[in-house]
């Protein structure tokens, strides 16, 4: 976490009323919920100044909220025996097919379970660049959402192929549902993410110690009131797709962080999915490019709007 593990954020209008463990589970993704019960619990959790008084606790509009998160105990990140959708696998990398609702790697509270844990089960080594708690991990996707990502086996794989990520020449095609028609058939989102001032728990397009982020989109089906679009990314920040396409207005179907709190055709988690992945072997310097067929409840969203493509 940043800032010596101390977030603090406002509570806005579109979390009033809501429980205050699930105001943080929703903003802290990557820790169970049981995790930050125990915070409240232990009074690491403030509202308005003084410690939270439940987990039950139903927020306000304006409430400051104060979390202190203590330094973690890494512990050994054990091998899991759970299934493993692998597309492609040689001696220095592996490329999988992540499913909806899978974290990519542990963190406070949730060490279990992670895609992390499945590829220490399958890999008899991983590169030791990004430490214990993400070994062979590159890049990463979002918990909820689903598709492709390449793990390196040894750390030549992985220097390689962090050396292609900072260069932009890896292909990032992502497909969403976002609200709104829009209008124009294709477009490109320049605009620099960063912690969000008003939210540090969420990301948002700021000049305040943000970074260069850039989402290329083009339209594939429109249906009025929501668009079925592709995205590919130039750059590779943390909610980058769901902060910009938020940011001109069509934040994507079932994102309750960044887009209406309320669900709409039965959609619980943002409708994003990783469907092709591209990138030189690190060894051998072979390009290679990989497709994820669309998870059946994103097949699911577009027949029910009405839809004629699938891929």
């Amino acid at each position: 976490m940043e800032n010596n593990n101390i977030f603090e954020f406002i509570v806005e209008e579109d979390r009033k009323g809501t429980r205050l463990d699930v105001v943080l589970s929703l903003v802290i993704e990557e820790a169970s919920r049981s995790h930050l019960q125990k915070l409240i619990d232990i009074g690491r959790v403030e509202v308005n100044g003084e410690p939270a008084a439940s987990k039950k606790y139903k927020v306000k509009v304006g409430d400051a909220i104060k979390i202190s998160i203590p330094e973690p105990v890494h512990p050994n990140i054990t091998p899991e025996d759970i299934p493993l959708n692998v597309v492609y696998e040689d001696d220095d990398i592996l490329v999988v097919d992540k499913p909806k609702g899978m974290v990519v790697h542990p963190a406070a509270g949730n060490y279990n379970g992670t895609l992390v844990n499945a590829i220490l089960y399958h890999c008899k080594s991983l590169s030791s660049i990004n430490g214990v708690i993400r070994p062979g991990i590159v890049h990463r996707i979002d918990k909820d959402t689903s598709g492709l990502l390449v793990i390196a086996k040894n750390d030549a794989a992985h220097r390689s192929l962090a050396d292609q990520l900072s260069a932009h020449s890896v292909t990032r095609a992502y497909r969403a549902v976002v609200y709104h028609n829009i209008k124009e058939d294709e477009g490109t989102v320049n605009a620099p993410i960063g912690r969000d001032p008003k939210n540090r728990l969420k990301m948002a397009v700021t000049n305040q110690n943000s970074r260069e982020a850039v989402t290329h989109y083009r339209v594939l089906e429109r249906f009025g009131a929501f668009t079925y679009i592709e995205c590919r990314l130039e750059t590779g920040r943390t909610h980058q797709i769901r902060v910009h396409m938020a940011h001109i207005n069509h934040p994507l179907l079932g994102d309750g962080t960044y887009g209406p709190r309320r669900k709409a055709l039965g959609v619980e988690t943002q409708m994003l999915h990783a469907k092709t992945l591209g990138f030189r072997h690190p060894k051998t310097g072979e390009y290679m490019e990989y497709d994820s067929p669309l998870p059946k409840e994103f097949e699911a969203v577009l027949k029910k709007l009405g839809g004629t493509i699938k891929g």
